[in-house]
């Protein structure tokens, strides 16, 4: 005899998955920062929330679509280390929330360089 039971409904937060997914990322070799960009904090202003910098996420009940704007480090091949991120972005979030994710959109706003790499700049100006 099988008995159906119906529990009720499972639903996960956006502001959960943003975080899943800015701790893999921030995790993931060649991320130097989240970039927060202009209209992010015009959106914390005029809303109030705290907005998960550099993430934004639409969330349904069985899937998942996620945005990252990074600063990447000086150096190191730009696409590899998006491809690594989107890898482990995913991954992160289908681990842990069991939603299927359906994108990873990556969008580099910057390049961050090491203080000795600053200094070199600097000097051959």
């Amino acid at each position: 005899m099988t008995e159906d039971l119906q529990t009720g409904i499972i639903r996960i937060s956006d502001d959960v998955v943003a975080t899943i997914a800015g701790l893999a990322a921030l995790e993931t070799p060649g991320v130097a920062a989240m970039s927060g960009g202009i209209s992010e904090g015009l959106a914390k202003r005029l809303s109030g929330k705290n907005v998960q910098k550099g993430i934004s996420v639409e969330v349904g009940q069985l899937e998942a679509a996620v945005d990252l704007r990074v600063i990447v480090q000086y150096g190191i091949p730009i696409q590899e280390v998006c491809r690594q991120l989107q890898l482990n972005v995913h991954e992160a979030v289908s681990n842990m929330t069991g939603l299927t994710v359906v994108e990873v959109n990556v969008k580099v706003e910057g390049v961050a360089f090491k203080e000795e790499e600053l200094e070199e700049i600097q000097r051959l100006k």
